[in-house]
């Protein structure tokens, strides 16, 4: 726990066997009360290798649901288990646990609800290879994200975010996608309801073993941040009513 809060960490994993041992062995355990690990049908041991490593909180998806699917399942147990501060930490070690106790700190002082870890404060995305394409795309959607939505984050595109479970049980996450539009959705959602997001610098690590998502993928989640702008834009003049918004 942290200053009387319990601490959820959960695992959004598919096929992250290679990589899951060396993220489970830098989570700070002595602040974080469960884990909870999702397999989203994986097709390696995933399971296997999640159960040697003791994780009590384990859920496996029958079929595929896709990384918001898996997402809502890890939030609906985290909730479950009367977690105070959810944080959603990827098991391909793509982001380091080292910054979890940092996180928790910002959200267990009651400063923000909302935490990010970006890989765009101090550079740490192109020191850690993201590809160039991917870089310059993240920073063009992210300016017009900022335009749009009248915010000044660094990143709307990590998957390191820790959450207050007031801002899991204010928002309906259920409604969202269930593909990768699903993180972009929920940055709507969350300064829709009038929550701030604090940011920590986040070093970030590209190879063979982590996750990623092709061209083609990248060019439709790219396509559907424009649309979560521009429905989140419209919907605060009152000109629309996005259900994702109003409920």
């Amino acid at each position: 726990m942290y200053n009387g809060k319990k601490i959820v960490v959960v695992l959004p994993a598919y096929n992250a066997a290679l990589t899951m041992s060396k993220t489970i062995s830098e989570i700070p355990m002595d602040i974080v009360d469960d884990l909870v690990l999702v397999d989203d049908n994986s097709t390696d041991n995933s399971i296997e290798v999640a159960k040697s490593l003791g994780i009590k909180h384990i859920i496996k998806h029958t079929e595929n649901k896709g990384y918001g699917g898996n997402q809502k399942s890890c939030y609906d147990k985290a909730l479950e288990l009367n977690a105070d501060i959810i944080i959603m930490l990827h098991p391909d070690y793509q982001y380091t646990p080292k910054l979890l106790l940092a996180m928790v700190s910002v959200i267990g002082n009651d400063l923000y609800k909302v935490v990010f870890g970006s890989r765009i404060l101090g550079k740490g995305a192109l020191k850690g290879g993201m590809p160039l394409y991917k870089y310059f795309a993240n920073r063009a959607l992210t300016l017009f994200q900022n335009t749009l939505m009248n915010q000044k984050l660094s990143e709307y595109h990590t998957g390191y975010r820790a959450y207050h479970k007031d801002v899991l049980k204010k928002i309906n996450y259920h409604q969202n996608s269930n593909d990768f539009i699903f993180d972009n959705e929920m940055v709507a959602q969350i300064f829709y309801n009038g929550f701030e997001i604090a940011e920590i610098t986040c070093p970030t690590k590209y190879f063979e073993e982590a996750s990623s998502i092709n061209l083609k993928r990248s060019i439709t989640y790219g396509l559907g941040v424009l649309k979560v702008s521009f429905l989140y834009f419209l919907t605060k003049l009152k000109i629309y009513k996005w259900k994702l918004l109003i409920q």
